[in-house]
């Protein structure tokens, strides 16, 4: 049940950084929002990969 919520706040803070990247950044530009949120999924994923996967 912990791992879970982890996991779920994990993905809830990873929605708030690509939401304020989006709306402080990239409003009318749909490209550069692409990249950089696929960027910002990456970083996550790694991070998570790194910290939380072996647990």
């Amino acid at each position: 049940m912990r791992r879970q919520v982890v996991v779920v706040l994990y993905v809830v803070a990873m929605a708030a950084v690509i939401v304020g990247v989006d709306l402080a950044f990239f409003k009318n530009r749909f490209w550069e929002r692409l990249t950089v949120n696929i960027g910002i999924v990456l970083v996550f994923s790694a991070f998570y990969l790194r910290f939380f996967g072996r647990a």
